[in-house]
């Protein structure tokens, strides 16, 4: 081959690659990826992770609990170009009611022009698409695409505690049955649990004082046995048991569990 065709050949590939630089770092090239549309896709697959982690509801906790503790505390922690942000709450989860919150996702996705050879990189992005959850007791979160409310700052969900046997319950639990008898056995764990959310159950077996004490709606049961000795005893049970439709917090855990 002549040199002059030699130099051709590699004058021709020069372009050829110069060209292609060129395209890889042009926002104008065909295949420089969307940055909106990048933003719009990862709007979207936050809103489904969303759905995914509200999963299955077995409490009864109102809209607005559920908004302050599973979806803006999550948003607050998290690491993604997605922002979450709730925009309204009504309702709870709890018997055939149905709780309801809008969330606004904002996605951010920042100019990349490609680091490597075949990275064709991307434009700057932003979208911002909105979604409705709905939550029943029992039941799976489900979820759709709503039209974005003119909402420029939303309202910030707070969570109001919600009811749990006190703090000290095992020390007062423990300090009634010291002291009572067979026949001042209900009265003293009544008195020692006043609070209208706390159930009490109470018995004697085999010489034996039995008391529990509990919040049904968490599945949150205390159960201590005074033994004829004296001693005070927290026999185990399956959690299983709590639930609705099974024994619940009752004395029966330890006089006749189920088999």
């Amino acid at each position: 081959m002549s040199p002059h065709r030699t130099r051709r050949r590699l004058g021709s590939t020069a372009l050829v690659c110069a060209a292609v630089a060129v395209c890889l770092l042009s926002a104008g090239c065909s295949e420089y990826r969307d940055g909106d549309s990048m933003a719009r896709n990862d709007a979207a697959a936050e809103a489904e992770s969303l759905n995914e982690s509200l999963g299955h509801r077995s409490r009864v906790r109102d809209a607005e609990y559920i908004a302050a503790t599973e979806i803006l505390d999550a948003a607050e922690g998290g690491t993604s170009n997605v922002r979450r942000e709730p925009l309204a709450w009504s309702g709870r989860t709890g018997g055939d009611e149905q709780a309801s919150i809008d969330v606004r996702f904002v996605a951010t996705v920042e100019e990349d022009s490609g680091a490597t050879f075949g990275d064709l990189g991307n434009s700057a992005g932003q979208a911002t698409r909105c979604y409705r959850y709905l939550l029943q007791l029992y039941r799976y979160t489900s979820f759709g695409e709503i039209d974005c409310p003119s909402v420029v700052t939303p309202p910030v969900p707070t969570a109001a505690p919600f009811p749990t046997l006190p703090d000290d319950a095992r020390d007062r639990l423990t300090a009634a049955l010291r002291t009572a008898t067979p026949d001042t056995l209900a009265g003293a764990v009544r008195a020692a649990f006043p609070e209208k959310h706390v159930t009490v159950d109470t018995t004697t077996h085999d010489n034996a004082l039995v008391a529990a004490v509990g919040v049904p709606a968490e599945r949150d049961c205390l159960l201590l046995v005074r033994t004829p000795g004296g001693g005070i005893q927290a026999p185990g049970y399956d959690p299983v048991w709590l639930e609705p439709g099974e024994m619940g917090c009752r004395t029966g855990l330890y006089v006749s569990p189920p088999r």
